[in-house]
């Protein structure tokens, strides 16, 4: 009977062992994409502001180039947001259920000073799960009145495209790249916390 429980325990032991690091592995991927997508962003970012800045300081031609290469960025811009919208989701969601798995493995740990460290390395990849989270939360309710500016400079050069019509919208083109500064320094944010994150659960030795 004591056989039979012993192995019962080993047998679970390993399951859990086994599930801790599916997890673990699991959640160095995710956090590699999420950084990735965050990067794109960023990029995207960069480039839908450089050809409105570019449009609105042309001083001669004709200039519906510069505007037409404004008016195919703006529906990346606006998918750029929602997948950053919909990454926050998952991660006040399901990206939350990583730690679950780890935390009942730890729970199931006997030896005193490992399950304390084992939870001390819990804590701190939490930790820093829940600043890259912020970070995107904040990006997230920054992009709005980005957005919301880039969508009434699109409403405006739609109708009006002349030099008159784009000098008057230099003041909210300047506007809109200090809203830019904010969500990007709140990505960047994002990305060094994520950096931080990937080499703490790297399987790598270094």
């Amino acid at each position: 009977m004591k056989t039979k429980t012993l192995l019962t325990t080993l047998g679970l032991t390993t399951l859990l062992l086994g599930t801790a690091h599916a997890n673990q592995e699991q959640l160095a991927a995710s956090m590699k994409e999420t950084r990735l997508e965050a990067g794109r962003t960023r990029d995207q970012l960069t480039a839908t502001l450089a050809t409105l800045t570019a449009l609105t300081k042309q001083d001669k031609g004709d200039l519906r180039p510069a505007y037409q290469a404004f008016t195919a960025e703006v529906p990346k811009i606006e998918a750029a947001a929602a997948s950053t919208r919909a990454r926050v989701a998952w991660m006040q969601g399901d990206g939350l259920k990583y730690f679950s798995g780890w935390q009942r493995t730890i729970d199931s740990i006997n030896n005193e000073s490992l399950r304390k460290k084992s939870q001390k390395r819990l804590d701190a990849t939490k930790k820093s799960y829940l600043k890259v989270m912020a970070s995107f939360q904040e990006a997230a309710e920054k992009f709005q009145p980005f957005l919301a500016d880039l969508g009434d400079i699109h409403k405006v050069l739609s109708t009006d495209l002349t030099a008159s019509g784009v000098k008057g919208l230099r003041s909210t083109v300047s506007d809109a790249n200090w809203r830019f500064k904010a969500v990007n320094r709140t990505i960047n944010d994002a990305l060094e916390e994520m950096q931080k994150m990937e080499k703490s659960l790297s399987t790598e030795a270094k």
